[in-house]
């Protein structure tokens, strides 16, 4: 067998826990991977990482991937969680960085919006001061400032 990356794969001897492992990398000698489903096949986050031998894989069989099993109203719960933290998250880098953050959005995304009540600015300076502004605003909000 040669898996290849984001395989799924299943232990049939009883040297590793029968779990579902994802192949993450693969070299010459070894294969990597991480557990990402348990017994039963439901999804596990455990980081849990593996190092198996070219020669050992022939103790592995295919598996379904385990996120192919969740309901829709699972789909829809992590969905959500996911767009909470990720608010929450950016909301917390604005308020980090209240100098960085007023600038951008008072120089730029203020400033292309209303600024034509102001100065005489073409349409297309104001478009790309928003956008400039929109862009400036999700660069500080990531938390790579």
């Amino acid at each position: 067998m040669t898996p290849e990356r984001y395989d799924h794969l299943r232990p049939t001897t009883d040297a590793y826990p029968d779990d579902i492992y994802r192949v993450v990398g693969t070299t010459e000698s070894s294969v990597t991977l991480l557990r990402v489903g348990d017994e039963d096949g439901r999804r596990v986050h455990t980081g849990e990482l593996v190092s198996v031998s070219h020669a050992a894989l022939g103790g592995f069989k295919r598996a379904p991937n385990p996120d192919g099993n969740r309901s829709l109203a699972a789909f829809v719960a992590s969905v959500a969680t996911t767009a909470y933290w990720s608010l929450r998250v950016f909301v917390r880098e604005l308020a980090a960085h209240p100098l960085a953050s007023a600038v951008v959005v008072v120089a730029l995304v203020l400033f292309g919006t209303f600024g034509d009540r102001l100065v005489s600015l073409p349409d297309t300076a104001s478009g790309v001061l928003v956008v400039l502004g929109s862009l400036g605003l999700a660069y500080v909000g990531s938390g790579r400032l």
